[in-house]
């Protein structure tokens, strides 16, 4: 068997299998099979009907066999296939006895059914109705309805994914997974939709030719072979019927796991799992079925053995489920009473000696503080299984990993001052960003196009001010096929925390981290920092330039090349300004990479001549590089950068201006807050391989 198995592998490995299938299944249509050879096919149709049955049951989710709608097709083929072969032999056959096509058509026809086609054909029927009717047809809408509903969802879910990830609480590899299974889902139910199809209309295949066997059977029986209308009539249709039957099984069995695994729940879980704990964790059940059915059982003339087993087995059943769910409280209080007997001997310490005052007693501030409202504690609290502990973990560590220096831990803290569902973010102590969310519901973000509305307590995200609602955990789904963005309260918190540290990340760097940046570049390039600190530049400088290059948005995680430009440009001036302009220079692959990916082609803005020559003229008149410009022609020139920057969102494109490089600071800071969106990069930082393509010139009189 391990031989034969290892031989299929190989030809499967060589791409040989699925060219073999289909040869075999166009042989069993034009080459007449023996009998012995269709009792083969017939044994080996039914073993992998219930193959695939099983393996539906026991999936621990739909995607867990993500092959199935090809196996529904290639057993649907397979079996029309058989139906064809056995065809050919029963009217070829059939006027030599009940075995003309072998044994399994015959003990279908014979001893299933009793050698009575009456009762074959009632049975087929049933069958048939069972198959047709009820299952194929409830598969059929319910893998319309799961197709619909799964890329109706798609978005929402394609949104929660860019969320947890900005969040930090899943890496770029997850996320990628998790994007390839919402692809696959999506798939799945796609091609279980068509699928489903296929076993629809095999069951109407399965009346057609039973028909058109009997039919074909009697004209040949009578016609060709001279057969009496009885023999004709007990012959071919008992050999039909039982090829009906052979065939209608597996077809039956086909069906069910198409109805259980398209039923199935998305998440992972174990059927039989699933079905105690959903259908027998509630004892009260079990409890008053019993005593309904012992009612039923002790009335005269009813089933009285039958109804008094089965009420005493669900009561047994109930008694059990109590006794260990009994078992279960129990264990409970021990652990709590260790809890409590340390909370008192906490409270049963003897309290501090008076003693005077010392700078110990001077708390300094928390570089990054979280205060939470008493309400928001379990979520903090690793006792109450609280997530929002490693939710900041993982913003911390993706932080970390893009601006390129460990941001400092967060500072969580109680405050009674605020509301119970309220939190506050602190920075250096000063708090920076506050919001309320409720720890039992979900926030439904509505990106932007959604299909429908939510019932709900309506806010906004505290991240990116989007509107939201706060949903039930039972709404998830449905808000996900509406287009919403659902996601839980801690990814919420860890969301607005992300973007607060990100927005603000120049003011998290100070002289020990760029220190500790040096120290690191010093293991790999030690001449290049003994060179640099302090006989080029002092570290102050190099604090201040890398803090301007956080302020807007560059990461310093390329310290080398940030080292070298430094040391290059330092003996020719020590401002701040001049020199980060020069790093980002040498920085610009990466940050126009960051801005517009891999694109060859670069779409950019700029200024028209004769507005870029007002500006310069400007700057160059006034003190320390700042600019006075007419109020109305600054106003104009920011309607227009702005009615510009919305259309390159709106086309899904990044809004980039470019212009010379004595403006880019200025542009810059002055854009940062007003149009968000739009990068403000000098003609010096494009690298050379960028394809420039200019969409607009803005200038003192529009967009042009």
């Amino acid at each position: 068997m391990e031989a034969v198995l290892q031989n299929i592998q190989d030809l499967s490995r060589r791409g040989l299998v699925a060219p073999f299938l289909v040869i075999a299944m166009l042989a069993m249509l034009v080459v007449p099979l023996p009998p012995v050879a269709l009792d083969m096919l017939f044994t080996f149709n039914i073993s992998l009907s219930v193959i695939v049955l099983l393996v539906c049951i026991y999936a621990a989710r739909p995607l867990d066999f993500v092959i199935f709608p090809t196996v529904i097709l290639v057993a649907t083929l397979f079996r029309l296939a058989l139906n064809v072969a056995s065809t050919r032999i029963v009217l070829l056959e059939g006027h030599t006895g009940t075995g003309a096509a072998g044994y399994v058509i015959e003990a279908f026809g014979e001893f299933v059914i009793g050698g009575n086609y009456a009762v074959g054909l009632v049975v087929f029927s049933i069958l048939v109705i069972i198959n047709f009717v009820v299952v194929t047809k409830g598969a059929g809408r319910v893998s319309e309805v799961s197709a619909r509903f799964t890329l109706d969802a798609m978005p929402g879910k394609q949104m929660a994914i860019d969320a947890d990830l900005n969040s930090g609480l899943i890496t770029q590899d997850d996320a990628r997974l998790r994007r390839e299974e919402v692809t696959s889902e999506a798939d799945f139910y796609g091609s279980m939709d068509g699928a489903s199809k296929f076993v629809r209309g095999d069951a109407v295949a399965g009346i057609l030719i039973l028909i058109i066997n009997i039919v074909g059977g009697f004209a040949i029986g009578m016609a060709q072979h001279d057969m009496a209308l009885a023999d004709a009539v007990r012959n071919y249709t008992l050999l039909t019927i039982g090829d009906g039957l052979v065939a209608q099984i597996p077809s039956l069995l086909l069906s069910t796991a198409t109805a259980i695994i398209i039923t199935r729940d998305s998440r992972k879980h174990d059927l039989g799992d699933q079905v105690f704990s959903q259908m027998f964790s509630n004892t009260k059940v079990l409890w008053i079925t019993s005593g309904i059915i012992g009612s039923m059982g002790v009335i005269p003339g009813m089933p009285n053995v039958a109804f008094l087993t089965l009420a005493g087995l669900l009561a047994g059943g109930a008694w059990l489920v109590d006794n260990r769910q009994d078992i279960e409280f129990l264990k409970a209080p021990e652990s709590a009473t260790g809890t409590a007997a340390e909370a008192a001997q906490q409270t049963a310490a003897e309290p501090e000696e008076k003693r005077e005052l010392s700078w110990d007693d001077v708390q300094p501030v928390d570089l990054i503080g979280l205060e939470v409202g008493y309400g928001l504690i379990p979520l903090v609290d690793r006792n109450q299984d609280g997530k929002l502990l490693d939710r900041i973990k993982g913003v911390r560590k993706k932080l970390s990993q893009e601006l390129g220096f460990l941001v400092h831990p967060i500072h969580i803290r109680d405050n009674l001052d605020l509301n119970p569902n309220a939190y506050r973010i602190t920075l250096m102590g000063v708090p920076i960003g506050e919001s309320e969310i409720y720890p039992d519901r979900e926030m439904a973000i509505n990106p932007g196009q959604v299909y429908g509305e939510l019932q709900g307590i309506a806010s906004r995200d505290p991240a990116f001010g989007l509107e939201a609602v706060w949903i039930d955990s039972g709404q998830r789904d449905h808000a996900q096929t509406l287009g919403y963005t659902v996601v839980d309260p801690t990814t919420v918190v860890a969301t607005h925390l992300n973007q607060i540290l990100h927005d603000n990340a120049d003011e998290l760097l100070g002289h020990e981290e760029v220190q500790q940046l040096l120290d690191n570049l010093a293991k790999q390039s030690p001449k290049l920092v003994e060179d640099l600190v302090p006989n080029v530049l002092p570290l102050s400088v190099i604090v201040k330039v890398m803090q301007n290059l956080l302020s807007e948005g560059v990461s310093v995680r390329d310290v080398r090349t940030i080292a070298e430009v430094l040391a290059d440009q330092g003996t020719r001036t020590k401002d701040p300004s001049e020199l980060t302009a020069a790093v980002r220079i040498a920085l610009g692959r990466s940050i126009v990479s960051k801005i517009n990916g891999l694109e060859h082609d670069m779409p950019v803005i700029t200024l028209e001549p004769s507005l870029e020559q007002i500006l310069m003229q400007s700057i160059q008149n006034s003190p320390q590089g700042s600019i006075g410009v007419e109020p109305g022609l600054a106003d104009r020139m920011f309607k227009s950068l702005e009615t510009v920057t919305r259309k390159q969102e709106m086309a899904g494109q990044a809004a980039i201006l470019v212009v010379a490089p004595p403006l880019r600071l200025w542009l810059s800071q002055l854009v940062k807050h007003s149009i968000s969106g739009l990068s403000v990069l000098s003609y010096s930082e494009i690298p050379d391989n960028k394809n420039i393509k200019v969409i607009a010139a803005v200038g003192a009189d529009g967009v042009k």
